[in-house]
């Protein structure tokens, strides 16, 4: 991997199809509401999955660690913009809502580790 841009996007590339394995549908990569982003949204059931995708190339500890308060904040605020937007409106309304951690660690020959954290966090910011 060259850059750490390279690594985020291949990350989120690798998560995708990980968890369309997994049976989920994804419906929107990179959704925006100002600065604030969500990674993938996905849609499984009566599930929308709100996924952070955290990548890296050294195995120093588990990027899935990354997520932090502040961004579980960021992210509830952009899934709340997201519920209250045009985008969801082709989506069935009583859908329940996780947060959803896919950390990806690239070894030095590029082969990623993917683990998933359904459910990783409740957002306690309301």
């Amino acid at each position: 991997m060259k850059n750490n841009k390279c690594v985020g996007e291949e990350g989120e590339r690798i998560a995708c199809l990980y968890l369309e394995s997994l049976g989920q549908q994804i419906i929107y990569r990179n959704w925006r509401a100002a600065h604030k982003e969500i990674d993938i949204i996905s849609i499984q059931d009566a599930v929308l999955h709100i996924v952070e995708v955290k990548s890296v190339t050294a195995h120093l500890e588990d990027p899935a660690l990354k997520v932090n308060q502040s961004k579980q904040k960021n992210l509830v605020e952009a899934t709340k913009a997201f519920l209250n937007s045009e985008y969801r409106n082709n989506l069935p309304h009583d859908l329940e809502v996780y947060f959803d951690v896919v950390s990806i660690v690239f070894d030095e020959n590029g082969k990623a580790t993917v683990r998933y954290y359904p459910q990783a966090y409740i957002p306690t910011y309301v």
